[in-house]
Order: structure tokens, then sequence, then C-alpha cells
């Protein structure tokens, strides 16, 4: 895990949106400089706590930290271009922002043989101890790229000879009537959200799982399991 201290470094880690998974404030620090870095943290969603300086000075070993310090992701992105090379299927995320269903996620996905994950800068979790451990060690396995915008990305993907299927619970595909084209990209939707309508545009083809009960909609990280493994099932049938 990576340590960031002082208070001008952890500023600009958040203002540059790097992958935190928590900041840690000296009780008793205060100051304009403090509360924006409060209020990043609270805009990006990176848990801030306020601890005792003792504390913060043995996480230092003795480097001056001025009171704040970060811990950073727990592995790094590649480029898109690196996690789909060769590749027969990625998964693209849009929106997923719970880091326990980001780490699912990776771990299915890598289990199904999946090649890579693409997520968004904006609106998605960052790469934290969190989904590692979530990950359960396939995070050392399977790259995950970091793209501005997933509906570009999309469009690059089909470039590249990928055929994109969204899953959503408006599709008219039903998951196991699908005849996944290779090489493959399945897009997944937030939590509680599904796709984005722009990014629907940009899907060849919207695939549904069929629901017997009364939710209409299964949690991301499970419903990429169903797809995914219906997409592994079909290559090794």
């Amino acid at each position: 895990m990576r340590l960031t201290l002082g208070i001008n470094p952890v500023r600009e880690a958040l203002r540059a949106h790097r992958a935190l998974d928590k900041v840690l404030i000296a009780k008793g620090a205060a100051g304009p400089r403090i509360q924006e870095i409060v209020d990043l943290c609270r805009a990006q969603s990176v848990p801030v706590r306020f601890e005792p300086r003792e504390m913060l000075d043995r996480a230092a070993k003795g480097v001056s930290h001025q009171g704040v310090m970060a811990f950073g992701a727990a592995q790094d992105y590649v480029d898109l271009e690196s996690a789909i090379k060769g590749a027969n299927l990625v998964v693209v995320l849009d929106g997923v922002e719970d880091p326990h269903n980001l780490g699912a996620i990776v771990r299915t996905a890598h289990a199904a043989g999946a090649n890579g994950v693409i997520v968004p800068e904006r609106r998605a979790a960052p790469l934290t101890e969190t989904v590692a451990r979530a990950a359960a060690g396939a995070l050392e396995y399977l790259p995950v790229a970091r793209v501005t915008n997933v509906s570009q990305t999309l469009e690059r993907l089909k470039v590249k000879g990928f055929w994109i299927y969204g899953l959503d619970e408006r599709g008219t595909e039903l998951h196991y009537d699908v005849d996944f084209a290779k090489p493959t990209a399945i897009v997944l939707g937030g939590e509680g959200k599904g796709l984005h309508q722009g990014v629907q545009k940009h899907c060849d083809v919207l695939v549904r799982i069929p629901m017997a009960g009364e939710v209409s909609s299964l949690n991301v990280s499970v419903a990429a399991g169903v797809v995914l493994f219906e997409w592994r099932r079909k290559q090794n049938g």
C-alpha cells in the first residue's frame, strides 16, 4: 500500500483523482487547507478519519506528515491497449462505485476467463485495498484499465473488432439465448442505475437476465457472474 504524507501531496493526490483507500488527519488539525482535503475526500467518497497525532507519527516512521496522510491504491492501472491486446473477453464497468462489488467483479471476471476490466475515471471505485481483498488475489493477474469516457472506449473497441453486449434489465435478448461473438466486451452498469442511456446506444446488443421474483434486478457483481459464466459455457460448449 502506498503512503502519501503531507498536506500538499495528499491534496494533489486527491485533485488528480488518484486511487486512495483512506485519508487520516490528526485530531486538532484545522485550517482552510485541511478543510479542502476533507471536502475533496467527501466529493470522491474517500473515507477520512481523524486520529490521534501519535498514530500518524507511528505510521509515518519519523517522516514529517503535517498531520495528514493518505493510503493509496493496492494496484496500478494499465493503459487500454494493454488490457485488450489479444483479448477474447473484456468487462467494461459503467459506474460501479462500491469497492466490494468491483473486487467481486474482478474476481469473477478472472475466473470466467476475461482478459481485462475497463473502468471510467469518474463514477468508479478506485483500486484500493478493499477492492484487492474482495478480488482475493485476482488483481495480480487481471489488468484494469481506466478510461476517460466509456462511450468513446466502446467505439474504440468496435474498431478493434469487439462485439459489445450491454447488460440491462430493459434488454431485448435473454442472456442464455445470446451467441456471443468474439472478441467480446460485456458492459455492466452501476449499482441501482444500470447502464447510462449514452452507453446503451454504443452497445450492439442489450441483454437481460430473466427474473422470477418481484425484484427487478440483481446485485451487479452477481449479475456479472451469471453473464460471464454463460459466456464461458458457450465458449466451452
